[in-house]
């Protein structure tokens, strides 16, 4: 990050706790919890618990969604939605979904998936704009975002086209195939892996527009940005017009969501058919 943007973004941090008390007080916005994201037929009571969604939304029309995924290592985590992604101006549909050991790979991709085809067959009816629905997601909703987005197998069940969606923004995701992935096989976690459930083996140029997003190299889960930064490296040989990669200086792992936000916030402006 170059000195100028470095500026920009402390800048912007500053302004966060005045910016949140505006909006707590002059927001206009509504929230529905608990809703189920798959058909009940045929899920048992874990899929029941799990496989269930929170959607807050402006109060009016036309708005952006992020679907949301939780970090959690795909073992725990829970979808409250972070207050610094809320009154955004975008709607956030936070999904939870089922977690390993209890299930094993590849459902929490398949829900992840089942999450964002009900945004896009239901978010219309909560004022939003179906062409500007974003997937996004930290940690392992990074993985899980990255998955769903750049593997179109998972999406076409749905018969849907992953390339509809609008842009999608991993943080410190990985690249490479997860490390509980990894572990359910059996194989240690500094085992690297790049196969058939690793965003990496599904770099292509037709992808949707991608903000990849991790804390400082120095503090960052081991290797996280060097995956992601070699995924920023292949989607340019590949071609690909709008992949960009942003390393939060002097931001860990877990607090590098927050400002990772406001990036986000500005992506999605962005990248919003007719802003």
């Amino acid at each position: 990050m170059n000195t100028a943007a470095r500026h920009a973004l402390l800048f912007a941090l500053l302004l966060v706790p005045a910016i949140s008390i505006a909006q707590e007080k002059t927001s206009g916005s509504n929230l529905k919890t608990d809703i189920l994201y798959r058909s009940e037929e045929g899920l048992d009571d874990y899929a029941k618990k799990q496989c269930r969604l929170d959607v807050h939304y402006p109060n009016k029309k036309g708005f952006p969604t992020v679907v949301w995924f939780h970090g959690g290592g795909l073992t725990a985590g829970d979808k409250a939605i972070p207050k610094y992604m809320r009154d955004q101006g975008y709607a956030v549909v936070s999904a939870n979904y089922r977690h390993s050991p209890q299930v094993n790979a590849p459902v929490y991709i398949e829900d992840a998936a089942a999450a964002v085809a009900w945004t896009f067959a239901n978010i219309e009816s909560f004022g939003g704009d179906p062409d500007k629905i974003f997937v996004s997601g930290h940690s392992a909703g990074g993985y899980l975002t990255s998955m769903v987005t750049l593997d179109k197998r998972w999406l076409a069940a749905y018969k849907i086209d992953a390339d509809r969606i609008a842009g999608a923004i991993p943080h410190s995701g990985h690249t490479i195939t997860h490390f509980t992935v990894r572990k359910e096989r059996g194989l240690d976690r500094l085992k690297v892996v790049v196969d058939d459930l690793a965003p990496l083996n599904h770099v292509r140029k037709d992808a949707p527009p991608l903000l990849l997003t991790t804390g400082d190299r120095e503090m960052e889960m081991t290797g996280r940005y060097e995956e992601n930064a070699y995924m920023w490296r292949m989607f340019k040989e590949a071609g690909h017009p709008d992949c960009t990669l942003r390393e939060l200086e002097g931001f860990n792992h877990g607090n590098m969501v927050q400002p990772a936000a406001l990036l986000m916030k500005t992506f999605v402006e962005q990248h919003s058919p007719g802003k």
